[in-house]
């Protein structure tokens, strides 16, 4: 087969064309191939670039295009990092989409069980399949110090560690470093803090952050940011979410192989902050894009403000998760904005302190009324808890502290969520959220 000869013009290779090829499939690789042989070959014989990458080539081959970081990231995201979204269906601006990654599928709107440590408190790995989890999280500042990357790194990544071979999202720890840490120091490189366990010195910068989030192995890796409490001033969300920005573009040059890189917005409560975070971002490029620093103590209705506000400023072909997010109100009211992903410990977190949510809203199973009551939890549930208990036993187990009782609760709390956010996705599909959105807010407030 004759090749096309190399040139450094555009006209060869338009910029759509290229991405075209590329997502199709359809790209003269051999040819590619032999272009990038070439392209090595005089690079090295004019010793300008040490260390050649994918970067450097896509530049050679688009002649210094402003737009080509678009074209390397399209490559990166259809070959290096292999997650994929994809929108099935839409009602209003809630989505029913579907993430694909090599570890497995996303559906969403999705709820990811919080792992902080490498585990779920009080499951195993096999219950969380079993009642339906497809990702759940961990945390880069907690697992950098508990157990620390060196046993994680000899015990074979954290996918092997907690034997959980589905997806992993990690978050970057900027959230615990500005809100755990004893003692910080914030540098335009980092983080300078002291452990909360032993107060122990470390520094964590964007850098650190992905390296450590390389180590872990997660399937989806979040940006060092800076998670400013709640109020702040104007001129420090300002100087924050330029420092944010920063960083989000250190971290976006240090992405690692094979793990999808989301940006995170911050901004306050500041709106046109806000927007200029997402801009930022987007210029950048990421697989994804969060939604930082709500429900850090603001009342609800300045939330629920931003969160309607930010959503439609996010690309629309991209991922949307809305971080730290877990009262269903809340939820509801951000798949209705546009929103995908949700975290919180509430499901878990309430189930140890003996509140559970059902069908018939929220119970409190320490309270004298079930201490006779051969009921099941929740009529409607189909969880193993609601199938085999009843809230005289839960009320007796939680009151005596016998660890079943955390067992069978954050198992019966955790299946709740996740079967509410299969409901909701199949609502969405039917083109009947509202109703449902309805339905559940009069249960559940």
């Amino acid at each position: 087969m004759d090749y096309p000869p190399i040139s450094f013009s555009v006209s060869r290779f338009k910029q759509e064309r290229l991405t075209e090829q590329i997502l199709n499939h359809t790209i003269d690789f051999p040819w590619l191939a032999t272009q990038f042989i070439i392209f090595i070959f005089i690079t090295r014989l004019s010793q300008k670039i040490k260390h050649v990458n994918l970067f450097h080539f896509v530049t050679f081959r688009q002649a210094v295009l402003p737009s080509s970081g678009q074209i390397v990231h399209n490559i990166q995201q259809r070959y290096w990092n292999s997650m994929e979204f994809r929108i099935l269906s839409t009602d209003g601006n809630a989505r029913r989409g579907i993430i694909k990654t090599q570890r497995g599928d996303i559906n969403t709107p999705a709820f990811m069980p919080v792992g902080t440590l490498g585990t779920v408190k009080a499951m195993s790995p096999d219950e969380l399949k079993e009642i339906g989890a497809e990702i759940i999280l961990g945390n880069t500042y907690h697992l950098y110090l508990r157990p620390g990357t060196d046993v994680i790194t000899e015990l074979g990544g954290l996918h092997k560690f907690m034997n959980w071979e589905r997806p992993i999202l990690t978050d970057s720890g900027g959230f615990q470093v500005f809100s755990l840490a004893a003692i910080r120091d914030i540098k335009k490189t980092g983080v300078h803090f002291r452990s909360h366990i032993d107060g122990s010195p470390h520094f964590i910068g964007p850098i650190e952050a992905m390296k450590i989030q390389g180590i872990l192995g997660s399937d989806i890796a979040m940006v060092f940011d800076e998670c400013i409490p709640y109020p702040s001033s104007f001129e420090y969300a300002a100087k924050s979410i330029e420092l944010t920005t920063s960083w989000a573009r250190i971290c976006k040059d240090h992405q690692n192989e094979k793990q999808a890189l989301f940006g995170i917005v911050q901004g306050g409560m500041y709106k046109d902050l806000r927007r200029k975070s997402t801009e930022d971002l987007i210029n950048i490029g990421f697989d994804g894009y969060a939604v930082g620093g709500v429900s850090v103590g603001e009342p609800k209705e300045e939330m629920h403000e931003i969160i309607y506000f930010n959503a439609p400023l996010l690309p629309p072909d991209k991922p949307r998760y809305l971080m730290g997010i877990g009262d269903f109100s809340d939820m509801l009211g951000a798949v209705d904005a546009g929103f995908d992903m949700f975290d919180c410990v509430m499901p878990t977190r309430n189930a140890r302190n003996g509140t559970l949510f059902t069908s018939l809203g929220r119970v409190s199973i320490k309270r004298e009324e079930f201490k006779y009551d051969d009921n099941p939890l929740d009529p409607e549930c189909a969880c193993y808890t609601c199938r085999n208990y009843s809230r005289g036993y839960l009320r007796h187990l939680f009151l005596s502290r016998e660890i079943l009782s955390m067992r069978l609760n954050t198992l019966h709390n955790l299946f709740f969520y996740l079967n509410f956010f299969k409901n909701m996705r199949e609502s969405i599909i039917e083109k009947t959220f509202m109703d449902f959105r309805k339905k559940w807010e009069t249960i559940i407030t």
